[in-house]
């Protein structure tokens, strides 16, 4: 059964991404260690003996829909208001709306441990915590003052309705129509795919936060517009009040989070689905993107998060099962299959990958604090977020997929067979790196947009940064970190020289090069960062934490040479995947 842990996720925000100087410093009003420490166990608490023992009823049940009627799985529903009753819906969210005003690293150190414990439960409301950012920063004073608080009590849920059967990430095909109605408000007409926890039986209402277009809209993603539609049109005292003009068609059977109703919905099969603006006609793209650069972050702490419970599940495994001796065993009893140097160099894996992508979301959620506060360099901060927004996404949820994989490996056949649980954290984790924007689309985000901020001094920057954490373990003297300071300097200078290449190669308007390189490039700097990250924790953890040190050695000395092959790959790889093309027609 997964535990959450605390004690690390608490380290890894203080020493690793940044929480301890901040609250020296009193960037977070109200807040200090010892709060943080109470929200993050109580937190932990509830993952572990609430959300966790509701998991596996959850993928074995699945949401099921009777007419238009979706009912989640056996216990979920309660499960959800308890969850919104303590208040861990509004955690971020603006005290002006009934939240709590507390900063997104703490938010999303929370989610990871609602994701470890069941991806398909806390998926409902990451869209939900998506949908109020998007409403606080562009939805009108009215519908603020209508949806708000209740999205941020809970007693609301949200949705996200982008993608139509014929508009996947390509959004400028999408088809949905939207028409002016007398009073202000519109009418919808549409359908909608993939809609996660489009109709479910926990909330008293939901709302859909929906792309559609305008008569007179210009084409392309230019003539995209954003609406509330609300699945019951509040009354006069704002409560739900009469059905709306939509419903769910079907559910979609899929590979992995079956307790989340994943909805095929319809707008408008009769007069019209009501729905109010959001933002300006033709620019709901940017209102959307608000959401989806929260959700982006909070899709990869799935990633950490399944990794995670991957990680402890093969651990209490591999110290369960006996197999054959291990090398140096004493006498003729069999061996923990922890102790043979194959499994101990998958789990070992499991851990440093687990961990590095745990503080490269930390830092990016850390970065998001500060870009928002009224400081003389929340440009910088805004930067940073956005570079490390994509890393986030990709990387972690890449990371989730490969650690679930080799938590089924450390199993063996038992991994495969479905009592184990195993199984089911590698079907949960493969969704993660399709949705909320696919990681390759991650990698052209970060290599066309994000690489080249301030004409490339951001990433020199960070990466200058970078290094003087290799400086500071070659100067530490500490003699377990072995070789980790020339392997950092080396995948450092790996990752320089193809961020440089890219950006010559964008410069010079060759762009087949550029994305070509882009998921290579993501995923070296993922590694970079993993590797970077570990030796910062090494380096702030005390005498009594020599796994620290052993781990970022580890990590060191047998996964970040991979580096020097990802940058040959950026660099080189180029030509012979154009002149491949042709094999593909």
């Amino acid at each position: 059964m997964y535990m959450a842990p605390v004690e690390e996720i608490v380290f890894t925000l203080r020493h690793v991404a940044g929480l301890a100087p901040a609250l020296a410093d009193g960037a977070f009003a109200g807040l200090d260690e010892d709060v943080a420490d109470a929200i993050l166990h109580e937190a932990g608490r509830f993952a572990s003996a609430g959300i966790a023992p509701l998991a596996e009823t959850g993928d074995r049940q699945g949401a099921r829909l009777d007419g238009d009627a979706v009912t989640l799985p056996d216990g979920w529903a309660d499960l959800y208001r308890r969850w919104a009753a303590g208040g861990w819906n509004g955690l971020t969210a603006a005290q002006a709306h009934g939240g709590q005003g507390l900063p997104h690293m703490l938010g999303v150190a929370t989610f990871e441990m609602w994701n470890s414990a069941s991806m398909a439960f806390a998926i409902g409301p990451t869209l939900t915590m998506g949908a109020i950012e998007a409403l606080e920063h562009h939805a009108s004073d009215a519908l603020k003052a209508l949806y708000l608080p209740r999205l941020v009590s809970g007693e609301w849920m949200a949705t996200m309705n982008l993608t139509e059967p014929q508009a996947g990430s390509d959004l400028a095909a999408l088809r949905a129509r939207a028409e002016r109605a007398g009073d202000g408000s519109y009418r919808i007409f549409g359908q909608k795919i993939f809609i996660t926890w489009g109709e479910h039986d926990a909330a008293e209402n939901i709302a859909h936060l929906v792309l559609a277009r305008l008569p007179d809209a210009p084409p392309g993603t230019r003539g995209i517009s954003l609406f509330l539609v609300p699945k019951f049109l509040p009354d006069a005292d704002g409560n739900p009040g009469r059905r709306n003009d939509l419903f769910c068609q079907s559910l979609e059977h899929k590979l992995g989070i079956h307790g989340s109703p994943t909805c095929v919905m319809i707008f408008g099969e009769k007069e019209g689905a009501v729905g109010y603006l959001v933002g300006e006609e033709h620019k709901g793209l940017a209102c959307m993107f608000t959401m989806m650069n929260n959700a982006r972050l909070l899709v990869g702490i799935q990633g950490v998060a399944i990794a995670e419970a991957a990680t402890q599940k093969a651990l209490a495994y591999a110290g369960e099962r006996l197999q054959g001796r291990a090398p140096g065993a004493s006498g003729e009893a069999m061996s923990p299959i922890r102790d043979h140097p194959d499994v101990r160099r998958m789990l070992l894996t499991m851990k440093a990958l687990t961990q590095g992508a745990r503080a490269i979301a930390y830092a990016c959620a850390h970065a998001i604090d500060f870009s928002g506060r009224d400081i003389p360099d929340a440009a910088h901060w805004q930067e940073r977020a956005a570079l490390l927004t994509p890393i986030a996404k990709a990387f972690c949820t890449d990371t989730g997929v490969e650690v679930a994989s080799l938590g089924v490996q450390v199993h063996g056949g038992m991994g495969y067979i479905e009592e184990t649980g195993a199984a089911r954290l590698l079907r949960d984790a493969r969704i993660a790196p399709i949705y909320e924007g696919t990681n390759g689309i991650q990698a052209i985000d970060l290599v066309t947009r994000k690489l080249p901020l301030a004409g490339g001094a951001h990433i020199r920057g960070f990466i200058a940064e970078l290094r003087a954490i290799a400086a500071q373990a070659g100067a530490s003297g500490l003699d377990g970190l072995g070789g980790t300071a020339a392997r950092l300097e080396a995948a450092l200078a790996d990752l320089s020289e193809a961020a440089e290449w890219l950006l010559a190669k964008q410069a010079s308007k060759d762009m087949t090069a550029a994305l070509s390189g882009a998921t290579p490039f993501l995923r070296l700097s993922g590694l970079a960062l993993t590797g970077c990250y570990l030796a910062r924790g090494a380096l702030a953890a005390d005498a009594g934490q020599p796994g620290r040190v052993a781990l970022c050695r580890f990590m060191a000395e047998n996964l970040l040479s991979e580096t020097a092959a990802l940058k040959d790959r950026v660099v080189n790889g180029s030509e012979s995947l154009s002149a491949a093309a042709f094999l593909l027609a």
